[in-house]
């Protein structure tokens, strides 16, 4: 790199005419300059031997104590689970796509686990009921541990020196962080690893672009197009990843559509249309190929039924919410239950407030409320608003039913008008009203829809999902169970009219029957139903219908948690997450980063962004501060390292849902090969040339090989023993060691973590 500042030439200068590129007019390669043959393969081998050595190492790193604790922690309770429900076979419900839930159960079938075992509570024990857990940690350790010689090799197929790829890959080996969330049976462990995949494939396929359509070429975006479809069937995150190497491909995609490179616009749609096939419609077609291997091994009922539709149960052997379903019928006493939050339809004497805490009044009516238990307050008869037979099938309800819903207890109608709700302003209240009062009865009407049903289809108990729209205001009877009501209303959810008729959390079902409105046994008043045979439904139907809700669910996780953090904190790691504690031993595993680690990151991301926008500025006013060569690879090479990072983390801002520390653990990655490629830039004059394979008509330039200076190497030395022994000092929160609360505070390296086992400050009287 140029220590003065090159100046441009002046406007008054004639610029030379641009030429066109013309494939006739290329000049054959000519031979690259030569290279020491005993130089290429000594660096050669010693890059190998260092890609094998930091794995050893980040293998020693996850291994250590990975049997310890022997109790369920954090997020096992649910990953774990599933593992268990894919070795049983039983259809469960997650917000998650199932590729590396599907691995851990086959870590689990591996080493011999039955599935047996629930994961209900963290701190239940494993080795009590001989869960191999250890062999499935370990699983997860060992895809941590590649995910280092993948960021090594990243680097250096970018063209840093070794010192240079290896520090980049030791910032992810000796983050706590990394190795708290991949040495557990989490995702998190299979998602980053596919996610730095994704770029590693990416730069290779880059590499191939002076040999286009060859089969080194098809090879590399191939690869990368399977690497972005299984970092997606970890984690809707994929999506951040499929951004990232969208917005480099478009920005080749830009390049050749350049005129004066010559290109034709079939040669342009020809590269558009197979990158769309590699990148678009293969990934696509491997993420539904995990659903389809999901449906096929959930084949018996289990406990994410309810969650779907009657017609996805139907697909499922066992289902015995269908098997014992029973036709509903007027005057029939029934149970209300919301789909999502399980919650029955309730009501009770208590009355709604004059006036609310905000100024608004109330109509003072009876309240109605979403319970959580059973209790004969949650009892609805249902009544016709038209004539109906004393027997036979004119007394099921059906779909487009308009009817009325008598509370038993209060002998009150349920009712909505137009009267706003307590906690919901933009919805309707619901309340009850005397059934003598005739003025009244519009307000108690309401249409019974029946979810993905045809004209005439019965109302069914457990299987019938159905949304209640009031007729004269075509609001859908709704609830939620954040926030819930105030004491006045027992702290139970709200119930409202919701006026978005295309909310699929409106759906309800008739959870049983309680009496029948004849007095005779209405269990009895059908004939015995026959085991009825497993329906078949269109894999596109299923895949479809579990896709929205997975999203729906996803976006609905916005209930408070002690641990939920801001991204705004995750890049100087303001806040961890406590995963398991022991209160007789005081030990503790709390997910924070190494923080010097990330703090080191976190400034190479502004240095970069310095320098670029120096450079910007300088450029402006004719000056040349860095050389081409360097200044090509710091804006695309790095600048597609920053993009990766941004795509990964700031659309957790726009996020309402709740977001923990590890979700920046894939932009953290990113964040760690921007800190590379920076201190490449400052320690180093000059970068490898080429990186890219030649062509059949490349212009070669004279090869270049970077070689660190002492200079150089000292200053790695100096960073790496800082984050190495930052790692040292908070491990003893990574592997759970028991730490005396005067340990426990010195390790406090910020005062908002929240640690257990703090010592209790004393002040002098």
């Amino acid at each position: 790199m140029s220590v003065h500042p090159r100046r441009r030439k002046g406007a008054e200068e004639a610029l030379p005419p641009v030429d066109q590129y013309d494939d006739d007019k290329r000049r054959p390669r000519s031979p690259r300059p030569p290279i020491s043959s005993s130089l290429a393969s000594r660096t050669a081998l010693v890059s190998s031997a260092t890609a094998g050595a930091l794995f050893v190492v980040a293998l020693v790193a996850r291994f250590y104590r990975i049997a310890h604790p022997a109790q369920v922690v954090f997020d096992e309770v649910h990953f774990g689970a599933f593992a268990g429900q894919y070795l049983r076979r039983e259809y469960y419900f997650d917000v998650h796509p199932p590729l590396a839930k599907m691995l851990n159960a086959l870590s689990g079938w591996l080493v011999g686990f039955d599935g047996g075992f629930g994961f209900e509570n963290i701190g239940d024990g494993y080795e009590a009921h001989g869960v191999p857990y250890v062999g499935m940690r370990s699983f997860c350790a060992i895809l941590g541990s590649l995910t280092i010689p993948v960021v090594y090799a990243i680097m250096r197929e970018s063209g840093y020196p070794i010192g240079i790829a290896a520090f980049s890959a030791g910032l992810i080996l000796f983050d706590n962080g990394h190795i708290t969330q991949t040495r557990l049976i989490l995702l998190d462990a299979a998602l980053v690893l596919f996610m730095a995949l994704s770029l590693l494939t990416y730069i290779k396929f880059h590499q191939q672009r002076y040999r286009e359509f060859s089969k080194t070429w098809w090879l590399w975006l191939l690869a990368t197009g399977a690497s972005l479809a299984a970092t997606l069937g970890c984690k809707m995150v994929g999506l951040f990843t499929f951004a990232a190497v969208g917005a480099a491909v478009l920005w080749d995609l830009w390049g050749i559509l350049d005129v004066r490179k010559g290109n034709s616009m079939a040669y342009f749609y020809k590269h558009f249309f197979y990158r769309a096939l590699g990148l678009v419609v293969w990934p696509f077609m491997l993420y539904l190929s995990f659903f389809w291997v999901h449906f096929k091994i959930l084949k018996f009922s289990g406990p994410g039924d309810s969650f779907m539709s009657p017609a996805f149960q139907e697909t499922l052997h066992g289902n015995e919410l269908l098997l014992n379903a029973q036709e509903v019928r007027y005057f029939d006493t029934i149970t209300i239950r919301h789909k999502d939050s399980k919650v029955f339809l309730h009501s009770h004497t208590d009355r709604y407030p004059l006036r609310y805490d905000d100024g608004r009044i109330s109509s003072q009516g009876q309240q109605v409320t979403g319970y959580p238990h059973d209790d004969v307050n949650n009892h609805w008869q249902v009544v016709p608003t038209k004539e109906i037979p004393d027997t036979g099938r004119g007394r099921v309800v059906r779909h487009n039913d308009v009817i009325q819903l008598l509370h038993v207890s209060t002998a009150t109608l349920l009712r909505t008008h137009d009267v706003a709700s307590p906690l919901t302003p933009t919805n309707t209240e619901f309340t009850t009203v005397d059934p003598t009062e005739r003025e009244q009865r519009n307000d108690t009407l309401f249409q019974v829809q029946l979810s993905d049903a045809h004209e005439g289809e019965p109302l069914r108990s457990l299987s019938g999902q159905f949304k209640l729209m009031h007729m004269p205001t075509h609001v859908y009877m709704w609830t939620h169970a954040q926030p819930p009501l105030p004491d006045w209303a027992h702290r139970q959810q709200e119930i409202n009219g919701n006026k978005n008729a295309q909310d699929r959390t409106t759906l309800w079902y008739a959870d049983a029957i309680i009496s029948d409105g004849t007095g005779t046994d209405f269990r009895n008043r059908t004939t015995q139903v026959e085991p009825k045979p497993v329906k078949a439904r269109s894999f596109f139907k299923k895949f479809y219908e579990l896709q929205i809700l997975m999203l729906q669910h996803n976006a609905g996780l916005t209930a408070s948690h002690p641990y939920a953090s801001s991204p705004v904190e995750w890049p100087f790691c303001l806040s961890g997450i406590s995963f398991w504690t022991n209160n007789e031993t005081n030990q503790q595993i709390y997910m924070i980063g190494n923080l010097l680690d990330w703090w080191i990151c976190a400034v190479a991301l502004s240095i970069y962004v310095g320098i670029v926008g120096a450079d910007m500025l300088a450029r402006r006013r004719g000056l040349d501060p860095i050389e081409d060569g360097i200044r090509n690879r710091l804006y695309r090479n790095t600048g597609f390292f920053l993009v990766a990072w941004a795509t990964h983390y700031f659309p957790f801002f726009l996020m309402s849902r709740q977001r923990f520390l590890h979700h920046y653990l894939p932009a953290h990655l990113a964040s760690a090969l921007v800190a590379g490629a920076v201190l490449n830039f400052v320690l180093v004059e000059t970068v490898d040339y080429p990186v890219s394979r030649a062509g059949p008509r490349t212009h070669l330039r004279p090869a270049v090989r970077a070689r660190l200076s002492r200079t150089a190497r000292a200053a790695l030395v100096v960073l790496a023993a800082i984050v190495l022994a930052c790692y040292a000092f908070e491990s003893p929160f990574t592997y759970g060691f028991t730490l005396t609360p005067e340990q426990v505070s010195r390790r406090k390296l910020l005062s908002s973590w929240t640690l257990h086992f703090e010592a209790k400050k004393t002040h002098a009287v």
